[in-house]
C-alpha cells in the first residue's frame, strides 16, 4: 500500500475514535529507525491442526503458502509500539503487533509509517485468524490447508485468493470488514461449507470459480455499497435477496421469481442469502 494511503485510513480511523471519546488530543504514533524481523518457526511434532492467530496494525500484508516451516517471513516496522511478538505453543501460533489505541493516531511530525509484512505458511493443516487495522492485503492462499478462515479489518484494499483446491475441507470462511474495497476469489476452491461475509460501506467481490466439491452456504451482509457475485457457467445457485434492495443487475442465465434468482446446473449447489439495506448488487454468470 502507498503510504499515503495508509496515512489516509489511520486518519479515518482515529477520527472515529474521537467522535467517541472525551478527550480531544489527536493519539500520536512514535516513529523511529526501521526495524527487520525475520521469522522461521519450524512444524510442530504430533499435531494435527495449527491455529494460526495473526494480529496486524496499520499496513502492508503480503501472505502465501509456500514455507517449510508453520510461518516464515520477514516484518519490517518503524512505529515503536508496533514491534511483534511471537507465541508459539506447537498447536497455537500467535503473531501480535499490539491492539486498541497503539494501532490508532497519526505519525510524529514529518515521519512516515512503516509496515510491511511479507509472510508464507506451510503444509500442516491451519486454523488462520487474521485481525489487522487499515491495511493493503494480499492473501494468496493457493495450496494452503485450511480447515478455517477468519479475517477481521477495519479501512482495507485486500485480496483472498484460492487458484487451486484447498486440501482440506473448510468448516467455515468467515470475513467482516469496513469500510473498504475486498475481492475474494476463487471460493469454488476454497472448498468452504459457509461463507459468511459481512461489509460496511465499500465495494465487494465475491467470486465462486473454481472445483466445487460439496454445497455451499452463503450470507452476504453489507451497508451502503457495491456488491458484485460471480459464479461459473454451469453451476447450480439460487440467491435469495433482501426485498428491501431494488437495485439488482444480472449478466447471464438468470432465473427469476420475486427477490431469488437461480441458475440451472449440475454438481454441487451454491446458495447466496443477501442482506443489503442500500446499494446495487450485480449477479453475473462466468
Amino acid at each position: 500500500m502507498k503510504r499515503d494511503t495508509v496515512l489516509v485510513a489511520l486518519a479515518a480511523l482515529t477520527a472515529a475514535s474521537l467522535a467517541c471519546s472525551v478527550d480531544l488530543g489527536v493519539p500520536r504514533l512514535e516513529t523511529g529507525p526501521t526495524e527487520t524481523v525475520t521469522l522461521s518457526e519450524p512444524l510442530p511434532d504430533d499435531v494435527e491442526v495449527v491455529e494460526m492467530t495473526l494480529n496486524m496494525a496499520a499496513g502492508e500484508l503480503d501472505l502465501a503458502g509456500g514455507a517449510e516451516g508453520v510461518l516464515e517471513g520477514e516484518i519490517r516496522y518503524n512505529v515503536v509500539d508496533w514491534a511483534p511478538t511471537l507465541v508459539n505453543e506447537g498447536n497455537r501460533v500467535t503473531l501480535d503487533q499490539g491492539e486498541g489505541d497503539t494501532n490508532i493516531g497519526l505519525p510524529t511530525s514529518g515521519s512516515q509509517i512503516i509496515n510491511e509484512w511479507a509472510l508464507k505458511l506451510g503444509d500442516i493443516p491451519y486454523e488462520l485468524t487474521l485481525n489487522a487495522g487499515a491495511y493493503e492485503g494480499s492473501l494468496d492462499l493457493t495450496g494452503v490447508p485450511l480447515r478455517r478462515l477468519e479475517v477481521h479489518d477495519g479501512a482495507s484494499s485486500a485480496k483472498v485468493i484460492f487458484d487451486s483446491l484447498n486440501p482440506e475441507e473448510m468448516s467455515e470462511l468467515r470475513y467482516e470488514t469496513g469500510a473498504s474495497s475486498v475481492e475474494l476469489r476463487g471460493l469454488g476452491n476454497s472448498n468452504a461449507a459457509e461463507v459468511a461475509f459481512t461489509g460496511g460501506a465499500g465495494d465487494y467481490t465475491l467470486d465462486f470459480s473454481g472445483d466445487l466439491q460439496q454445497d455451499m452456504d452463503v450470507t452476504v451482509k453489507a451497508g451502503v455499497s457495491s456488491v458484485r457475485i460471480r459464479v461459473p457457467a454451469g453451476a447450480t445457485v439460487e440467491v435469495n435477496v433482501d426485498s428491501g434492495l431494488s437495485d439488482v443487475d444480472t449478466d447471464g442465465n438468470w432465473a427469476q421469481s420475486g427477490d431469488t434468482y437461480t441458475l440451472s446446473g449440475s454438481g454441487p449447489t451454491i446458495t447466496i442469502n443477501v442482506d443489503m439495506g442500500v446499494g446495487s448488487l450485480k449477479l453475473e454468470e462466468d
